[in-house]
C-alpha cells in the first residue's frame, strides 16, 4: 500500500505561491548552479526522485537527459504533467529495472522522507554500472529546526542538530517545512547512508550565501558485492 502525502494538501500553494516566490531570484541558494555541475550534460534518461511539480525537468532535459520522476504526492504530480513523464509511488520501492538508469537525481527532498537511507538503496540499484547519482538538499549543519535563519548575515544555530529528527519548528511561517515538517539527519550519518547504499562520491558543492543552504553531492555506483571475483 502506498503511504499518503502530506504534499497532496499543498500541492496548489506549492506551485502557485512557493514556486514563485523562487522563480522571481536568480537561483538564490545555487540548486540549479549544483544540478549543472554535478549533473553535468550527458545522454539517457534521468529519474527525478522526488520530482513534485517537476520543475527542474525543463533543465536536465536542456543538459542532454531525457528526463523522468516519482512522487509520492499525486497532488504535486498533477502539476508535472506536461513537464516530464512521472509515476506516482513510494521513494524507498520504485518501480524501476535495477541498472536502467543513467542518471538519478534528488532535489531538495531528502528531509521530506523517514528513511532517506532506504531511498539512496534504491537510486543504487536502479543505476546503470557508469551511471551518476546527484544529491541537492539542504545543508544539515544550517537548516532544521535548530537553526534560525531569519537574519541571512547571522544565522544562529541551537541544540538539536545532533538528535536526529522529524519536526515542523520553523523561523518562519513561509515555508514548506512549517506546512508539512521536515526530517533532520545530521551530515555524518547523511553521508555514510551514501556508503551504506553502495555509492562512491565523486564531487560535492555547496550553496546560498553567506552562508550555505544547500548541500550537494554526486557519486557512482560501487561494483555490488556479488559483482566481486569470489577467490576463496
Amino acid at each position: 500500500m502506498t503511504p499518503t502525502a502530506a504534499y497532496d494538501e499543498i500541492a496548489d500553494w506549492y506551485e502557485n505561491e512557493f514556486l514563485a516566490r523562487q522563480e522571481s531570484a536568480d537561483d538564490p541558494i545555487g540548486i540549479r548552479q549544483a544540478l549543472n555541475t554535478l549533473l553535468g550534460p550527458g545522454s539517457g534518461p534521468c529519474l527525478e526522485i522526488g520530482c513534485g511539480t517537476g520543475v527542474y525537468a525543463a533543465q536536465v532535459r536542456s543538459l542532454g537527459w531525457s528526463p523522468l520522476g516519482v512522487d509520492l504526492s499525486a497532488g504535486m504530480l498533477r502539476h508535472a504533467r506536461g513537464r516530464l513523464s512521472a509515476a506516482h509511488c513510494d521513494a524507498a520501492r520504485l518501480p524501476v529495472r535495477t541498472g536502467s538508469m543513467a542518471a538519478v537525481i534528488t532535489v531538495m527532498m531528502h528531509t521530506d522522507v523517514p528513511d532517506y537511507a532506504a531511498v539512496l538503496r534504491e537510486a543504487a540499484r536502479v543505476l546503470t554500472d557508469d551511471g551518476v547519482f546527484v544529491h541537492v538538499g539542504v545543508h544539515p549543519a544550517f537548516n532544521g529546526g535548530f537553526a534560525d535563519r531569519s537574519d541571512q548575515q547571522a544565522i544562529v544555530i541551537r541544540p538539536g542538530y545532533l538528535d536526529g529528527h522529524w519536526t515542523k519548528s520553523s523561523f518562519t511561517s513561509q515555508g514548506v517545512r512549517y506546512k508539512v515538517g521536515a526530517t533532520h539527519v545530521p551530515i555524518a550519518e547523511l553521508l555514510g547512508s551514501f556508503l551504506d547504499a553502495g555509492l562512491r562520491f565523486t564531487g560535492f558543492a555547496e550553496g546560498g550565501a553567506p552562508t550555505p543552504t544547500v548541500l550537494a553531492a554526486r557519486a557512482t555506483r560501487s561494483r555490488r558485492p556479488r559483482d566481486r571475483p569470489i577467490l576463496f
